[in-house]
């Protein structure tokens, strides 16, 4: 496999509103139990390093989100309720900032996510983040992954560009700062979380 398309360190260290509008259209790799499973991502959310309520940095560092204080480029996997969440850390170490990844479009290993899924239906095999990770079999031993190393847990530039037609939404499914405009969409996409 072509492995020279790898997202670098640079591309995530930039303000996550860029990194989220950016990453749409790129794809999400993860080698597991020698099976490989790609997805072309259509929905993130940006998660700011201040003034951002909604972000699990929001009061500090705490054992759970170290993660979003690391290296730009690394992975923050955390769980809610019985599902797991995969998030990019962007920004220079220290600044917690992070995009969470809320739904691919399925390319690659689509009978495996469907058997993790429990479902045949293609629209319903990725659309959301916690769909989104078991289908993908990403939990909390990926957190901290390095995501910039083109193996196991990697994102990388499509051999060929795909004509994204981009929408800007307030994020959804969070209890605070729900106005703000950070969630970044491929609105011709049949995989969102939410349609728009």
């Amino acid at each position: 496999m072509d492995r020279t398309r790898v997202l670098s360190r640079q591309f995530f260290d930039r303000d996550p509103m860029t990194v989220a509008r950016e990453l749409l259209g790129k794809l999400l790799f993860h080698e597991h139990c020698d099976q490989l499973l790609v997805g072309r991502i259509v929905e993130t959310e940006a998660y700011l390093a201040a003034e951002d309520s909604a972000s699990h940095a929001y009061r500090g560092q705490t054992p759970r989100n170290t993660a979003m204080f690391g290296p730009p480029g690394h992975a923050y996997v955390y769980a809610m309720h019985r599902y797991h969440c995969l998030n990019v850390v962007t920004e220079g170490e220290g600044i917690p900032s992070a995009v969470l990844l809320r739904a691919v479009e399925p390319l690659q290993g689509i009978e495996v996510m469907s058997a993790r899924r429990g479902t045949a239906r293609y629209v319903n095999l990725t659309s959301g983040p916690g769909k989104l990770c078991q289908a993908f079999a990403i939990d909390r031993s990926l957190n901290q992954w390095e995501l910039t190393q083109g193996r196991r847990l990697w994102l990388a530039e499509p051999l060929s560009a795909t004509e994204i037609d981009r929408a800007v939404t307030p994020r959804i499914g969070v209890t605070s700062a729900q106005d703000l405009p950070l969630r970044f969409c491929h609105a011709a996409s049949a995989c969102l979380s939410r349609r728009l």
